[in-house]
């Protein structure tokens, strides 16, 4: 059986509402620039990003059986991306407000149910399979740590902008192998990557939007790379693509700065989108 990646986390349905700037807290009218329809969330990008790097891709995540949870899958699966989905009361839709600067306000329609049951059979196994696992935030992929852990594979996460604080991303932390990470709540990332480091990760990377990106890796050497040169379409989905382009190179045996270098490429294909991968043009043309 051909070596694939286990994803565990959210993909959602997406209104993306351009504007040009976000809403003040008080009563007012806005008009909007551009608003469209599109697949969200963070595992659904990594996902679609390695498959469209040729890796082969399991994604485990909660779908409803609504008409967005059916639109999601059916765009998923036409993409390369195979779906081993749990049923849930709702499928997880977000309204993005965005302006042309990046900026951006998620707001969650709806969220979806977390089934109490551990993880199956087929998950497990799915898991023991995999060349690697990427487990991203989320309180079902919270309880699957325990098996995952359990398998020896290299576990990745994504703490998407953590500000060094919270309970909630403490098991993702101390169970993952590669931590990524951006600085937009934490200050200055490299005391708490060196943290990191001490506890047991074999590399923390933060990436620092059009400033590229910092890594600090078991030897507790700095490495940094710079973004590549764009016209930027949209932002959504740069850090997942990031990710998944270094993991992608550093399975194919490439040392760590020839790994960001690729996660840099890799980042720049999905800004000059307006979706989370250039897969999804055709499929949502």
């Amino acid at each position: 059986m051909t070596e694939h990646l286990f994803i565990a986390g959210p993909a959602a349905w997406n209104r993306i509402v351009y504007l040009d700037r976000l809403p003040e807290p008080v009563p007012h009218m806005q008009f909007a620039l551009d608003e469209y329809e599109t697949v969200g969330g963070t595992s659904a990008g990594k996902a679609l990003g390695l498959v469209g790097l040729g890796r082969r891709v399991t994604l485990h995540l909660l779908l409803g059986g609504d008409s967005d949870g059916a639109r999601l899958r059916g765009l998923l699966e036409a993409a390369g991306v195979e779906l081993l989905a749990e049923d849930s009361p709702a499928t997880e839709r977000h309204l993005n407000l965005m302006t042309p600067a990046g900026e951006r306000v998620s707001l969650y329609l709806s969220t979806p149910g977390d089934p109490a049951e551990g993880p199956g059979p087929a998950v497990e196994s799915a898991m023991t399979d995999a060349a690697a696992i990427v487990l991203d935030l989320g309180e079902r992929t919270r309880r699957l740590i325990p098996a995952a852990r359990a398998t020896g594979r290299p576990i990745w996460t994504d703490i998407h902008d953590y500000d060094g604080e919270a309970d909630f991303h403490r098991p993702f932390i101390e169970a993952a192998d590669a931590i990524f990470m951006n600085a937009d709540r934490i200050g200055d990332p490299q005391p708490f990557m060196e943290r990191c480091i001490r506890g047991g990760a074999e590399l923390v990377v933060c990436t620092l939007g059009e400033r590229g990106a910092i890594a600090i890796d078991e030897r507790m050497t700095l490495h940094e790379v710079a973004a590549e040169p764009v016209d930027v379409v949209d932002t959504n989905g740069a850090g997942d693509a990031f990710m998944a382009g270094v993991l992608d190179a550093t399975l194919g045996g490439a040392e760590l700065p020839d790994a960001l270098r690729a996660g840099a490429r890799h980042a720049a294909s999905v800004l000059v989108t307006r979706h989370l991968h250039p897969a999804l043009d055709a499929l949502l043309a």
